[in-house]
């Protein structure tokens, strides 16, 4: 039932990972932001949410070697 087979080179791994990290970083960033603005929590919360959840996906996807765009069909640089 295991359909993540590795779909990405080496190369497409590594750039969704920094990616991912990136990601992850930014989204941390932007939370403690929030939080020295004493941001209170509502709808404001998805966007730094959205971006952790997007980068730890991203760093899954170069763990696996595997990419949800290309699984669906989309041709991708790497």
């Amino acid at each position: 039932m295991n359909n993540m087979q590795c779909n990405i080179d080496a190369v497409g791994k590594a750039v969704r990972l920094k990616l991912g990290i990136m990601g992850v970083i930014a989204g941390m960033i932007i939370s403690a932001v929030f939080i020295l603005l004493e941001i209170n929590l509502g709808i404001e919360w998805i966007i730094p949410l959205g971006i952790i959840g997007g980068g730890t996906f991203s760093m899954i996807e170069g763990w696996a070697g595997w990419c949800v765009v290309r699984a669906i069909g989309i041709k991708t640089p790497h």
